[in-house]
């Protein structure tokens, strides 16, 4: 087996399970606020270039890097999307509870 194909999965492997723990905190919890959804965003915008590249490339451990990679970063901008929606729900709902008080929201 060729040295650079052992390099490439050793680091693959290393650095998929590093970033295990996160992705599970993550999930486990749905809490990313400590993310910035630009940040987020442009990490996924610059994913979908440089897949151009990688897929272009002889199947090898890039693919499964980077695939764990744009999968592992669209998860995260999905939470942060999703947890800055409800944010805004519940502000929303809290200030016509205010302008309201008669009225009763369900949850």
């Amino acid at each position: 087996m060729d040295i650079a194909i052992v390099a490439g999965t050793a680091s693959t492997v290393v650095f998929a399970v590093s970033n295990l723990p996160m992705l599970r905190k993550a999930l486990r919890t749905g809490d990313v606020s400590s993310y910035s959804l630009a940040s987020l965003v442009m990490i996924n915008a610059a994913n979908v270039v440089y897949s151009l590249y990688v897929f272009s490339l002889p199947l090898g451990p890039i693919w499964a890097l980077h695939s764990f990679y744009v999968i592992s970063c669209g998860v995260m901008l999905w939470l942060c999307v999703r947890q800055r929606r409800a944010v805004v729900r519940a502000s929303a709902d809290s200030v016509q509870s205010v302008k309201r008080p008669d009225r009763v929201l369900s949850s």
